[in-house]
């Protein structure tokens, strides 16, 4: 875990209230993992005094820390109006990130929203050819060109809940035509992130059907480091502890690991 005021090297639009951000931190950028985050300050005094998560979309150039995000709040409608040149104070990386597939295993990312930030990271790991990348947004205007968020070659297929763009409905609806579709001598895998009711109904496809699948929960998060406790989630009921904490045994867990009806 690394602290560094970073330099803003871009801080661009890409879609409706969504920003792509690059910030100079080399440390942070050369031991960053896909799956993993960073807690950003967005200000420079007291107010606001906690600092905010953000998945990290991935690194560029050795040094370059990439953030995607969209303004929901007072945290990021300040960090919006940051300058190129600025800086910021970054803690990370932080988090457990994704095991990366075994040899023979097909990946399926699944992605809600700005659940598609860690899964961009991952995806960049991977042979482009080699992976289904599925996506579900609200409307056409929440997604973002994929050359302007480091998606180049990489195709998405994409479904909005007003039919906008790409298929009229639900990503999981996506991800079960896909599954459909493998024969016997295919092993998928899945990754996941996005907004609860999306994880749960891929928990559920996924563990009816016995396939591997690792989720990205989202979470509000006061410290980012486990000490203040407020984001503990209930343990499946075979693990011997009752609670995970997103920030320090997470963000990403294997889907066999929580206990969905108590989420």
């Amino acid at each position: 875990m690394i602290e560094q005021d970073s330099e803003i090297i871009f801080n661009k639009r890409v879609a409706s209230d969504t920003f792509f951000m690059g910030l100079r931190s080399p440390r942070i950028a050369a031991d960053a993992r896909p799956g993993q985050f960073v807690m950003i300050k967005v200000g420079q005094g007291i107010d606001p005094l906690l600092r905010r998560p953000f998945s990290i979309c991935g690194v560029s150039e050795d040094d370059l820390v990439l953030i995607l995000y969209r303004v929901v709040g007072r945290g990021t409608t300040i960090i919006c109006d940051a300058r190129e040149g600025e800086l910021l104070s970054v803690l990370g990386p932080l988090g457990s990130g994704f095991e990366r597939p075994q040899k023979g295993e097909k990946p399926i990312l699944v992605a809600g929203g700005m659940g598609i930030a860690p899964l961009i990271f991952l995806a960049t790991t991977m042979k482009p050819g080699s992976l289904t990348f599925l996506a579900g947004f609200s409307s056409g205007e929440e997604i973002a060109a994929a050359d302007e968020i480091g998606l180049s070659g990489i195709y998405i297929s994409i479904s909005t809940d007003d039919g906008s763009a790409g298929h009229r409905g639900l990503v999981t609806e996506l991800l079960k035509d896909r599954l459909a579709g493998f024969n016997g001598n295919i092993n998928p895998v899945v990754f996941a992130c996005g907004p609860l009711p999306m994880l749960k109904e891929v928990a559920a496809i996924t563990l009816d059907k016995d396939i591997p699948c690792q989720v990205s929960l989202e979470a509000s998060m006061a410290c980012g480091l486990g000490a203040c406790q407020g984001c503990a989630i209930r343990r499946s009921s075979e693990q011997a502890m009752a609670y995970y904490h997103v920030c320090q045994d997470g963000p990403v867990f294997d889907v066999n690991a929580l206990d969905w009806e108590a989420l």
